[in-house]
């Protein structure tokens, strides 16, 4: 019986299906129209079709929905449906001035736009193109927005009209490490314990931060806890820059850092779009029609842009797009222009007609939050004048200190990039001396596209012996006589890939003299090899080589490694490693494998100068913080172990949650399961699964991007259902980001559904739980097939706009089984009374 009353309810279903296409078809505008007379239904005047009159048509009524701009996703919101104003039968969607804020429209847009509903709803008809449909099964409002009416957005980027400053919240973020070891000649134990991270309260734009560390170990009777660092901060995107107040440290590219109290004020590369960021070429030139530029290299196309008739600027590529740039111009008429041009990377190159500065001011302080020396100020910029041309300067100076800087960047196409700038310092010591001097400076690179491979000259740097930086000057007040002072100073570095033969290289030298004291240098190699055999792929051979030479120190300190590695099985590999130095020489052999995505562990064992050893690492990946351990021996030495672990408690007024954390004090996006616990969710790597309250932290999002977060729907639990497997969010530095993911969790049963009165709901009545999803819809007598059924819970039945009422559900579910009878009373009314009524 119950198998013929769901075969009749498809049979209803599939008939309303094709009465609504062959009326869409013969005329789009009429209202859809039913013929109950070809339903074989047994109480035909007891049928609901008035939802299914018009296309689209939803209740009047407020709906918790997720907005969809085109592709795009917004964070669900309460949108109002309104009866339509000359047709009743007809329902409007609302599009509050919040909602509209939060679409990213142009100021054109917005001033041009109209409203409704006594100006709270926008007026869509006013904007050609600009469509909305609610659709209540996936919970979603789907907006169709042309560009034009849009803001500047990229793939992954947002206009800062999108930012979300996130909630309120506080969490602590902590980096723990614990280790023993025993001394096997000796018989006694050490142990030491050190923690470090951060503590952050979030108000509004506001973000307060307190980085913490300390240590314990029974060496040393006192614990050692102290804050490193208190300060705030917040974005300013009218001025695409971060404020910063309290104590901080100098960031600078012309001036060496100091730790200082006060307030800064930078401009952020991260607030522009990925291909504005750093430096890239304008490409330039002039089309005869509307043309297609196209611009390539080594055959990938990097961009394609439309262009009027006429000249044209081409401002967005990537400051990642370095070397020669083939541009191709396609005529509308079928002819062709073709040019190359080429493009260097090099610090303070900045892009035509952009500004980066770096303002700052305060006093110089200690770790121990002790101020010393005079307040200081400081300023610099960086102006690209044109294509290819960049000045560069800037200033710091306090009461008995004065440096400033000028300089210059050019790119010189073919032959690479080149900066040059002078700095010059005058102090006034304690003591009565003053001194004057310059320091000049030189930075180049070049990438060879033909050769794959780069170099780069970062700095030759000369000091005179009276030029004093500012971070000398401030350590004076505490020593009598400055010391190691910089004379001079270059680094080469050099990357250079053997492609056909499948080998990278990496070189890199620096040296370092001091008008008072020996020069240091440092030397370093590296070389990497993959190797494929006919039975063994992806073999690994890396060499690194290093020599340091410290000032003051007549012995090198060399040092070389040499490993090899293997592939085992699905997910391991062993390998062999020869590691020496100065001071001894270790052979070691290793196996690494993953127990599985979250775990995976290292065994090794080796000799060396002192005897054999061995040792174990694992690391787990869990949901609720990053657990490390690990244990060595060393034989006739010591004995050892240790523990770790890193994440975070964040709480807000949205529920609270442990969690991994790998940057202390970074942003972060808490997801709503619905109060559902177990939903894996991920924006990258191993998913996290929400906890017993349905809550769960991303830690680590990135600060303004389109961060895209999704469910892992082949790891969902069972009798668990999603509205919207991905949720995006644009989120500040800092935030703690909010978004809610409608989950359905429950049992499925087919019921059937009586009023007190013996009568059933019409065909059509809609199912909906506690949180407002709809969870099923009544069919042919009273039948239907609802989901997320949960023990004692209640759902509520609607239909005719404004008719309603409520069935719950027995404790013991086991022993209800299919074809549950469930009274629909009205809210007043109890569950006994139901009981009572139902029986009678």
């Amino acid at each position: 019986m119950l198998i013929q009353r769901y075969t009749s309810f498809l049979t209803v279903v599939v008939t309303a299906i094709s009465l609504v296409i062959f009326s869409a078809a013969s005329k789009a505008d009429n209202d859809i129209q039913f013929n109950t007379d070809l339903l074989d239904l047994k109480d035909k005047n007891n049928i609901d079709f008035n939802k299914f009159k018009k296309p689209g048509y939803i209740v009047p009524g407020v709906y918790t929905l997720a907005v969809k701009i085109n592709n795009d996703s917004l964070p669900e919101q309460k949108i109002p449906f309104y009866a339509g104003e000359n047709d009743s039968d007809m329902s409007r969607v609302c599009l509050s001035p919040d909602v509209v804020k939060s679409i990213g429209l142009t100021e054109e847009t917005i001033k041009n736009a109209t409203w409704w509903h006594n100006n709270e709803c926008l007026n869509l008809t006013a904007l050609p193109g600009f469509t909305a449909a609610g659709d209540l099964s996936s919970s979603t409002l789907k907006l169709t927005v042309p560009q034009a009416y849009l803001e500047y957005r990229t793939q992954n980027w947002d206009p800062p009209s999108l930012w979300d400053n996130g909630v309120p919240g506080i969490f602590f973020d902590y980096n723990l490490l614990a280790n023993i070891t025993r001394s096997l000649k000796m018989g006694n134990n050490k142990y030491n314990v050190t923690a470090n991270g951060t503590t952050g309260i979030n108000l509004g734009v506001w973000r307060f931060r307190g980085d913490w560390q300390t240590q314990v170990a029974n060496t040393d009777s006192k614990s050692d806890f102290r804050w490193s660092r208190l300060y705030a901060y917040r974005a300013l995107p009218q001025l695409k820059a971060k404020l910063i107040i309290g104590e901080d440290y100098l960031e600078s590219d012309l001036f060496d850092s100091i730790r200082y109290v006060g307030a800064s004020l930078r401009s952020s590369l991260l607030m522009l779009p990925p291909n504005l960021r750093g430096y890239a070429p304008e490409i330039t030139g002039v089309a005869s029609t509307n043309a297609t530029v196209i611009i390539s290299q080594q055959g990938r196309i990097i961009r394609q842009e439309q262009v009027a008739p006429g000249p044209f600027r081409i401002q967005t590529l990537s400051d990642v797009t370095t070397g020669k740039l083939d541009v191709t111009v396609k005529e509308q008429d079928g002819t062709e222009q073709q040019f190359q041009v080429d493009t260097a990377t090099v610090p303070y190159l900045t892009r035509p007609g952009s500004v980066r500065y770096k303002l700052a001011a305060g006093r110089p302080s200690d770790v121990q939050h002790h101020t010393q020396g005079d307040t200081f100020a400081t300023a610099e910029f960086s102006w690209g004048v044109s294509n290819g041309w960049s000045l560069f300067g800037g200033f710091i100076g306090s009461k008995d200190y004065k440096s400033v800087n000028a300089g210059i960047g050019r790119d010189l196409l073919n032959f690479g990039a080149l900066s040059l700038d002078i700095t010059h310092a005058r102090a006034s010591f304690n003591g009565g001396e003053k001194t004057a001097g310059n320091s000049y400076r030189i930075n180049y690179s070049k990438r060879f596209d033909e050769y794959d491979s780069s170099i780069q000259f970062a700095g030759y740097r000369f000091s005179e012996r009276d030029y004093v930086t500012f971070t000398d000057f401030v350590a004076s007040k505490n020593y009598s006589e400055l010391t190691g002072r910089n004379k001079e100073m270059y680094v080469i570095s050099l990357n250079k890939n053997f492609r056909d033969i499948q080998l990278s290289g990496y070189i890199n030298y620096s040296h370092q003299t001091y008008w008072d004291r020996p020069a240091s240098d440092r030397l370093s190699l590296m070389l990497t090899k993959n190797i494929d055999l006919e039975k063994i792929k992806n073999i690994n051979i890396s060499l690194s080589a290093f020599r340091t030479k410290y000032s003051g120190s007549d012995k090198n300190d060399d040092g070389l490694y040499l490993s090899a590695s293997i592939p085992w099985g699905d997910t391991g590999s062993i390998g062999y490693s020869v590691q020496t130095s100065s001071e001894d020489t270790i052979n070691r052999a290793t196996y690494y494998d993953q127990i599985n995505r979250r775990t995976n562990y290292q065994l090794s064992t080796g000799t060396s100068d002192k005897g054999i050893s061995a040792g174990t690492y694992l690391t787990y990946e869990g949901d609720r913080a990053k657990l490390t351990a690990n244990a060595g021996y060393n034989h006739n030495d010591y004995a050892s172990a240790g523990l770790g672990a890193q994440g975070g408690i964040t709480l807000t007024n949205e529920g609270v949650d442990m969690h991994r954390q790998s940057i202390p004090g970074g942003t972060r996006l808490m997801i709503d399961t619905d109060g559902v616990p177990g939903i894996p969710v991920s924006d990258r790597g191993v998913p996290v699964r929400s906890n017993y309250f349905g809550k769960l932290v991303i830690p680590d999002v990135n600060s303004y991007y389109r961060n895209k977060i999704k469910v892992a729907l082949n790891e969902m639990p069972e009798n668990a259902e999603v509205d919207n497997s991905v949720v995006e969010a644009t989120l500040t530095e800092g935030a703690i980001g909010y978004r809610k993911i409608g989950v359905l969790s429950g049992e499925k049963r087919m019921v059937s559904i009586r009023t007190p009165e013996g009568e059933y709901p019409p065909f059509g009545a809609q199912i909906t739980n506690k949180n407002g999803r709809d969870t099923g819809i009544v069919n042919d007598g009273g039948y239907a097939y609802i989901s997320g059924i949960n023990s004692g819970e209640s759902m509520t039945v609607t239909w005719d706009s404004d008719k309603t009422c409520r069935i719950t559900f027995p404790e013991s579910l086991s022993q209800s089984g299919n074809g549950l009878l469930l009274a629909c009373m009205p809210e007043s009314v109890t569950n006994s009374d139901q009981k009572n009524k139902l029986k009678q």
